[in-house]
């Protein structure tokens, strides 16, 4: 795999932790961030064996949000010219930083966010991509965009209200206030509470560990079959579940799992293929 600047990365019995890896910046999210959580996506599926990720952080905050020096590159963001050019272009930006997010999303790996202390703006964005969310007792979130003076435009405001009551998103979104893991948990918006992030790691591990152990071309179908039905209606999603089960059921996985269980034996499920670029150079 490749080195990153952003975070640290362990793959080990098929699951794939990922650290952020600035603590001493509050592991805020950079240029070198937005720029590389897709590659680092896309270099675990095509280039380990891991079948879940875990997503977790070091220091003091889970991650206090946007760099705001990924606003201030004069490159990416001209502050002067003609408006409508300009416009355009912020447009263009912030689809492309949408798109790292939506990296989580488009992964056929499940994703766990594991969170302690601060998921501050952008960070609230990245968690709500993840598949699970877990914390600490003492994490808290914010939709910290709108008391800076600007709306969350990245992804909480398009996906918290599918993850927790829409009056409780807009009061959220609208003061901007923090709130605790136990109104996390209470909303539904994270799984589990736990009392530090030791405690935390080891129960996000072992779920993953959990997920791992089950076929992986079973677990993915699952992912894209929530994913494309929180999206489109109940019948959509019913016709699309019977076509992905007619193309991709095969009695392979089963016969395996009944096999191991008159074995008493835990299964062994070959891999996924990896995902390769179209071509390899």
């Amino acid at each position: 795999m490749s080195s990153y600047e952003s975070f640290s990365i362990e793959v080990k019995d098929h699951i794939a932790h990922v650290q952020f890896s600035r603590p001493e910046a509050l592991n805020t999210m950079n240029k070198a961030f937005w720029l590389e959580l897709p590659r680092c996506m896309q270099d675990i599926e095509a280039n380990t064996d891991a079948r879940v990720i875990v997503i977790s952080s070091t220091g003091k905050h889970f991650s206090a949000g946007m760099d705001l020096g990924v606003f201030s590159d004069s490159k990416a963001v001209p502050m002067n010219g003609d408006p409508g050019r300009m416009a355009e272009n912020l447009r263009r930006v912030v689809l492309q930083l949408q798109d790292t997010l939506t990296s989580l999303e488009k992964i056929r790996l499940p994703v766990l966010a594991a969170i302690h202390g601060g998921c501050i703006g952008g960070a609230l964005d990245l968690v709500c991509a993840a598949d699970s969310r877990y914390c600490t007792e003492g994490a808290y979130f914010t939709i910290k965009e709108t008391e800076l003076g600007m709306t969350a435009d990245v992804g909480t405001l398009q996906r918290l209200p599918k993850l927790m009551p829409e009056g409780v998103v807009r009061e959220l979104a609208y003061t901007g206030r923090k709130f605790s893991a136990t109104e996390a948990q209470n909303l539904g918006f994270v799984n589990a509470v736990y009392a530090d992030q030791e405690v935390m790691l080891a129960a996000v591990m072992d779920i993953a560990g959990q997920i791992a152990a089950n076929s992986p071309l079973a677990v993915t179908g699952c992912k894209e079959m929530l994913n494309y039905s929180r999206d489109h209606s109940v019948e959509d999603s019913l016709k699309y579940m019977a076509t992905w089960q007619a193309g991709m059921f095969r009695p392979t996985d089963m016969m395996k799992t009944f096999q191991a269980k008159a074995q008493k034996q835990a299964p062994q499920y070959d891999a996924l293929f990896p995902v390769k670029p179209l071509f390899d150079q």
